[in-house]
């Protein structure tokens, strides 16, 4: 069962403008797969400074990728965000304006019910994962490959599945993430 994972290659997901042109994303994916979406993961490409759309009744995980970083002000709080730094969780209800850090950056994001959800960053090291019954749970290789239990996980890729009951699984990489949700 391990090797039942659903891979989604980056470049083959194209980029949905914003309405306020500072930059575009690509939705990895969504469950639903429809505007009702409980489950969101993404990577955005944010090229001007400007407001994030709001989504209330969700939370949300975000992490740079590329580039020299971005100052998120969640509700007025400054909070600066770099390449390999801290994953920032905020209310997806939150008034959040985002300006990048000396030009374009791309970044991973995560949304998911109020406590229903994880993102963190993968540091090298294998990491054994508990995972609750219908949880959802994927690792976004970024730059260098990753692993997910017995599967590889290619740059730029993400690897997910749902675990119908509880278990565990081995993650590992150096330039990845490791994320689990709760529809």
């Amino acid at each position: 069962m391990e090797d039942c994972w659903q891979f989604v290659p980056l470049a083959e997901v194209p980029p949905t403008l914003w309405r306020n042109g500072g930059g575009s994303t690509r939705e990895l994916l969504a469950i639903p797969p429809d505007a009702e979406w409980r489950v969101r993961i993404s990577v955005a490409d944010v090229v001007a400074a400007g407001p994030f759309s709001t989504f209330p009744g969700v939370e949300r995980w975000f992490a740079v990728l590329d580039g020299e970083g971005v100052t998120l002000d969640v509700a007025g709080v400054p909070q600066q965000l770099g390449r390999g730094g801290a994953v920032l969780r905020f209310g997806g209800a939150e008034q959040v304006h985002c300006t990048p850090l000396g030009g374009p950056t791309r970044d991973l994001n995560l949304m998911a019910p109020p406590g229903k959800g994880t993102l963190e960053r993968l540091d090298g090291l294998p990491r054994l994962v508990a995972v609750r019954a219908s949880t959802l749970v994927g690792v976004y290789a970024h730059s260098a490959p990753a692993s997910i239990g017995s599967s590889r996980v290619p740059p730029y890729h993400l690897a997910w599945r749902l675990f119908p009951g509880p278990g565990s699984i081995l993650a590992a990489g150096r330039d990845g993430f490791l994320l689990a949700a709760t529809p």
